[in-house]
């Protein structure tokens, strides 16, 4: 089919079963596209299942118009809370944020003024308020401390499981433990087949390509070219006996956040840019934990389960790659970083385009065709 024709696309390969895949694909379903749903791995298993998982727009504030897009994913995530149920996967608990120096705060709070101008909920506190909500903090009592009550944190690997298992149950297909390895084109240059890395080659109208950091690759099978950023990131999870924390939090040096009853997630900026010093992943899980226990006290007990390097799929100019490419008829991208909070929205807006080619202005920033072929 063309794209914009109207016409409803017989079958759909949705290239990639993260958050973004499983969106679109849920999305599709539900307006009655045959869906089928390609993964390497198992769904949400991948940077899905290793990202960070902070639902925000308080990080978003370079550009505007990217900035209301994660809005726009917010309220998205709330609402198909509202649809599929919010069990098990959405943690609308709130975000807090401090730093360690003048400078630092000096930045969080010129930001967390922004972000009020703009009608986002900001709230700031003294540590010792703080710890009025989170009691299990360590921090100076006189420290500012800016809240985002908005902000959530998503179970990932559960929110995929959620969505694809209920497009599957309303008839479309997943294909896990297989890869794409070929996009057949027609005459005209439009996209007719798929062929998987088991040997199945299936007909289709339609490719999302939701591959995350494997898009440039993906995109290369129709001779696209899609840049794309390297910026690896060091996750780890940790085991205690119980969670002391309620809340996503921006801690000097490190970044926290529950991961259900029993677990915690740690990240760190700081501790990412030590990854291609080639510091043993072992020790960089070491320095988090170590990090975490510093603001956490009572995390002294806990201990390191899984730690993964996981590579954000983020196009070159650091934005989304949303849409389809008008050199290749039938083929789409779903392609960016922060796509835990974009998902719901994206996986919207998108399958919306592929069914109606009607584009919605909030992805006008966002068109794949800024990187040319």
């Amino acid at each position: 089919m063309s794209i914009g024709s109207g016409k409803r696309p017989e079958r759909v390969a949705v290239i990639g079963v993260g958050v973004l895949g499983a969106g679109v694909g849920w999305n599709l379903s539900r307006q009655g596209a045959e869906v089928v749903f390609i993964e390497a791995l198992q769904p949400g298993e991948g940077v899905t299942n290793w990202s960070f998982a902070w639902v925000n727009a308080s990080n978003k504030t370079v550009r505007k118009s990217y900035f209301d897009l994660n809005v726009a994913g917010m309220a998205a995530h709330r609402e198909l809370a509202g649809i599929i149920g919010p069990d098990s996967w959405w943690f609308p608990s709130g975000h807090l944020r401090w730093a360690d120096d003048p400078a630092a705060e000096t930045k969080l709070l010129e930001t967390a003024e922004l972000l009020a101008s703009w009608e986002y909920r900001v709230e700031v506190f003294t540590g010792a308020e703080a710890r009025r909500l989170e009691p299990a903090l360590a921090m100076p009592g006189e420290a500012p401390v800016v809240c985002y009550p908005d902000e959530a944190w998503v179970h990932g690997r559960h929110l995929v499981g959620r969505l694809v298992g209920q497009a599957v149950d309303s008839g479309a297909e997943l294909r896990s433990g297989t890869a794409v390895c070929d996009i057949g084109t027609g005459t005209d240059g439009s996209v007719r087949t798929v062929a998987l890395s088991d040997g199945t080659r299936l007909d289709v109208d339609i490719v999302v390509n939701a591959a995350g950091p494997h898009a440039a690759k993906v995109a290369g099978l129709v001779a696209r070219q899609l840049p794309m950023r390297r910026e690896p990131g060091v996750v780890t999870r940790i085991d205690c006996a119980r969670v002391p924390i309620g809340r996503v939090m921006h801690a000097p040096q490190i970044e926290i956040r529950p991961d259900g009853d029993a677990s915690m997630v740690l990240h760190s900026r700081e501790i990412d840019a030590l990854i291609d010093t080639g510091e043993d992943p072992s020790e960089l899980a070491r320095m988090l934990h170590e990090s975490a226990r510093n603001v956490v006290p009572e995390l002294g007990s806990s201990r390191i389960a899984e730690t993964r390097t996981a590579h954000r799929p983020i196009p070159a100019d650091g934005f989304p790659s949303v849409g389809g490419v008008p050199s290749v008829p039938g083929y789409y991208e779903a392609v960016s970083h922060s796509g835990i909070t974009l998902g719901p929205v994206i996986g919207r807006l998108l399958a919306t385009e592929i069914v109606s080619g009607r584009r919605d202005a909030m992805l006008a920033d966002f068109r794949p065709e800024r990187f040319p072929s």
